[in-house]
Parts: structure tokens; sequence; C-alpha cells
């Protein structure tokens, strides 16, 4: 039996490669404060990842999944370990700059991206000082994940507007294009590379094809089994005041990981997961005052 530690563990990202990794038998540990409610069949080690002391120095992992903000948060974690076999860091598109073309390949020079901040420059130095400590680990950067255990209100957000027969109001026309990848197929790539362990340490993960936003909000009312009436949104208005993702379009080149795993799970199907686990767990997601900004200021 495996044995795999998890940091973090209860929230989206963290919490499904728990649970995915329960389901496969494996002995998951997950490292957190304790302050939320614990998937079922994990092993808790109850402390402030940065502030473990000796908690993890007796323990052998075969996998360690890091879900790392900082460069701290990397090195706290690695001075803790005792011995283990494979890292591998989630990390995000959002270490590329916005002012080159996409799509970003793994290759693209890192810097400070405008529409991310400080969140994408702390992943470049989490990145960086794992390399330098462990080459061997793995990196993952991910566009935008979804699907079930999506705490961000992102497809729940549309999912709302549908389930209530309400007119959706889209940034311009619609055109903008966004890149998805389930969380299902993070957990299946994971595995891949545990299985095959390519050369290749970094990878850009994701859905190879991009989709518009206007075809995204379409295909999540028709999983709601609603047809959707578009109102276009043609001021100079922020669009994070009425919509779920930034005015801000790229997309990475895949084929790295697709040389590795060629099939992914179709969008619409991630989607219906998504609203499945949405419509048990409303109360769980994170949500947004865009309805309330769309009914004071947008709707006539």
């Amino acid at each position: 039996m495996k044995k795999v530690l998890v940091t973090g563990g209860t929230v989206f990202v963290s919490r499904y490669i728990a649970e995915y990794y329960v389901a496969k038998g494996y002995e998951v540990y997950v490292l957190n404060r304790n302050t939320k409610e614990q998937s079922q069949g994990v092993k808790l080690i109850q402390a402030d990842r940065h502030e473990i002391g000796e908690a993890l120095k007796e323990l052998y992992f075969d996998i360690v999944v890091d879900t790392a903000y900082t460069a701290h948060d990397v090195e706290t974690l690695l001075d803790a370990l005792g011995e283990y076999e494979d890292y591998i860091l989630i990390s995000s598109s959002a270490v590329y700059p916005e002012y080159v073309t996409p799509p970003f390949r793994e290759e693209t020079a890192l810097a400070v991206n405008k529409y991310w901040g400080i969140y994408g420059t702390n992943k470049i130095e989490a990145e960086s000082v794992l390399l330098e400590r462990n080459p061997n680990a793995y990196i993952l950067r991910p566009p935008y994940l979804y699907g079930p255990m999506n705490n961000v209100y992102r497809e729940s957000f549309v999912f709302d507007c549908a389930l209530a027969d309400r007119k959706f109001y889209l940034p311009k026309d619609g055109s903008m294009k966004l890149q998805f990848f389930h969380i299902y197929d993070l957990c299946r790539f994971m595995d891949v590379l545990l299985e095959k362990k390519p050369p290749q340490h970094i990878f850009n993960v994701g859905n190879k094809e991009a989709i518009s936003i206007r075809e995204w909000v379409k295909l999540c009312y028709e999983v709601a089994g609603k047809n959707v009436d578009f109102v276009e949104v043609q001021e100079e208005i922020r669009q994070r005041n009425y919509f779920c993702f930034t005015n801000y379009e790229y997309y990475l080149d895949v084929s790295k990981q697709y040389e590795l795993m060629q099939d992914v799970k179709p969008l619409k199907e991630g989607l219906e997961e998504a609203l499945k686990w949405y419509l048990d767990n409303n109360d769980r997601v994170y949500k947004k005052p865009y309805l309330e900004y769309i009914e004071q200021n947008l709707e006539t």
C-alpha cells in the first residue's frame, strides 16, 4: 500500500486529491490545522505547515503532493520531511507574464503577470526553491481547474443563474476564450507521471481546446436543463463586478501532457459532475456578489 502526503486536504484541489488516493486504496495523510471537516479515510497530521516540528520525520511517503503558495511553504515542508520518493507541486499558469503571446509553453520565461500579481510571483518562487532542493520533483501548471468540490464561484455562479431562469450578462460578445482542466484529469496525470517517470519535470496541463465564454455559459445552462438568453454588456464596466473571470484571455500549450495522456474528460461531462456536486454542496462555495451587482446596476 502506497503512502501519500497531501498538504491541506480540506478544500477543492487538495481535498479532491486526498479522496482520489483514498479511493485507490492508498494510505493517505493530510497535513492541516484541523479547522475544517476532514475527508473520510484520511489520516490527519494536525499542524501549521510552517510549524510542523517532528511530526513527519519518522514517516516515509511514496508520494508528496503539495499545493504550496510560497517559497516559504515549500522550504518548511522540505525541512520537516523525512524520507520520501516522489514530490509533486501543484503550481499555476499564473507564472507566465500576460505580455507574452500565447500559447504559453513550459519553456516560456516566467515573470510577474499583472492580472495574477503576487499569487503568480509567489508560485514562481515556490517552483524555484523546490527545483533547487529537489531537481527530480514534478511541477504542474494548470489553467482553470473545475469539477466536484470547486469552492470558487465560477461554474456554480452560472448554475445559479441557470437554475433561477435568469438572463445571463455576458462581457461584450462573449468571444474571450478560457482553458479548463478537470480535477480528476489532474489526478490521472499525476498517476501517469509516477508510473512513467518522464525526464521532463515541468508540465502545462489542461484541455487541448480552449472555449469561448459564450459557449462555456451555454454549456453550463445546458447541463442544468436550461436555455440561455444573453445580455451583452458593452459598457466599460469592470468585468469581475458581474462575471466570474477577469478580462484576460490566455491558453497553454499542453502538447507535452498529451504525449503522455491522450484522453481528458469532455467538458460537458465534467460540468455535469460539477453541477451534481454543487446541488448537494451549495454551502461549500464561497459566493461573490455578482448577482447583487447585476440587479443593482445592469438589470432594467
